[in-house]
């Protein structure tokens, strides 16, 4: 039976906005990942069939199929093709996906699968705005059957943030708890060296820079975003800048170069939900992934849902039934941040980590994504 291997998986800090990686090129950003995967494993890059990436906004150092511009930036194989695929926040995560089914197929054996995103020097919807000069307002607006369908309401992250929130009774304190449990929980594996296996330093940039001092006193003075709501700027994710990458290998590709796989993939799928609440997803995704996989919640070691909104987790918690212990236990992007397009892989490293840390089996990832979508990969932790 033909298997996809998690073979290395390398991400760089996460920096803040206007931090230590805001001023590197994006294609220099993704390929000093691609090259610790390389080097880490020592493949010939020329054997490589494929790079896919994520990134999301692809105008400016971003644009022009970034995953083929990190590669020959790179310095390797022109030979060598790349692909750049936009699922918003799961880009990189949709990226592995598409790495294993071509292994899965047999149509490839070595895949490179990462992303990156710079979002100090190009913001967050910043190919929206650039869209506004050619008389789009919105990606919707102007859609006769978008319209027909959910109306000329807003969408937006932050709504669909805020209706979670209220349809699921989370209060404002349950959220700030989490978002103060999530700084504590990174500042801890920070402090304990977690992280140190998967980071590979750029420049001056060598450990994360999102997690902060706070508290829920702090927490508890800031403005909603809305009159009277829940979300406040402290249980979001935050804006930053990263890079991340993992290779992939067939059977016969790790018999082949002698590789040695950290983890198999024992599955994928993407499921979606309301696009106006937006960030359910993980929701009937993992519902739709643990029935497929032959799997429960609890046969799950440990989870990481991305921390777009402390909502999106603590809903997720809820319906799922999964144990708030087994979630996110090294912190998550309330803490660590978002950089969108290499979200999925660098919280794939975090969890093979983990996993070899804790000496658990299976490891579950998911991610909320704009337009209502979610994907959830499960993997299963190679002993050595």
């Amino acid at each position: 039976m033909t298997e996809a291997y998690i073979i290395d998986a390398v991400r760089t800090p996460i920096g803040k906005k206007k931090g230590g990686l805001s001023d590197v090129h994006p294609a220099d950003l993704g390929a000093h990942v691609i090259k610790a995967v390389v080097g880490r494993t020592a493949i010939d890059p020329a054997d490589v069939d494929d790079v896919i990436f994520g990134c999301v906004d692809a105008i400016g150092g971003q644009a022009g199929n970034i995953a083929r511009t990190a590669w020959l930036a790179a310095g390797y194989p022109q030979h060598v093709p790349g692909v750049t695929v936009d699922r918003q926040c799961g880009s990189s995560q949709q990226a592995i996906h598409f790495g294993a089914q071509a292994i899965l197929s047999g149509t490839a054996d070595l895949i490179v699968a990462g992303g990156v995103q710079n979002m100090s020097q190009i913001p967050i919807s910043a190919a929206m705005i650039v869209g506004q000069q050619y008389g789009f307002d919105s990606p919707f607006g102007g859609s006769k059957g978008w319209t027909e369908r959910y109306g000329s309401d807003e969408v937006s992250q932050f709504k669909g943030a805020e209706m979670i929130a209220e349809k699921w009774d989370v209060s404002r304190e349950e959220l700030e708890k989490w978002a103060l449990q999530s700084h504590e929980r990174a500042k801890a594996a920070i402090a304990a060296g977690r992280f140190d296996n998967e980071i590979v330093p750029l420049g001056d940039a060598t450990v994360d820079e999102g997690p902060r001092d706070t508290s829920l006193e702090k927490m508890a003075t800031l403005q909603p975003l809305v009159e009277g709501g829940r979300i406040t700027a402290a249980v979001a994710s935050q804006i930053s800048d990263g890079a991340s990458a993992v290779l992939l290998a067939s059977g016969e590709a790790v018999k082949k170069h002698g590789l040695k796989p950290r983890a198999r993939i024992h599955h994928l799928s993407a499921r979606g939900d309301d696009p106006i609440f937006m960030l359910t997803a993980p929701i009937p995704a993992t519902q739709y992934a643990l029935e497929k996989a032959g799997l429960t919640i609890d046969d799950i070691d440990l989870v990481e849902i991305n921390e777009a909104f402390a909502p999106v987790v603590l809903a997720w918690i809820k319906e799922i039934g999964a144990d708030p212990a087994k979630v996110n236990v090294n912190g998550g992007a309330i803490a660590l941040g978002h950089p969108l397009g290499a979200t999925g892989t660098k919280l794939m490293a975090t969890l093979l980590n983990e996993l070899e840390r804790t000496g658990g089996r299976y490891g579950l990832l998911t991610i909320c994504e704009g337009g209502g979508t979610a994907n959830v990969t499960i993997i299963e932790r190679i002993e050595a």
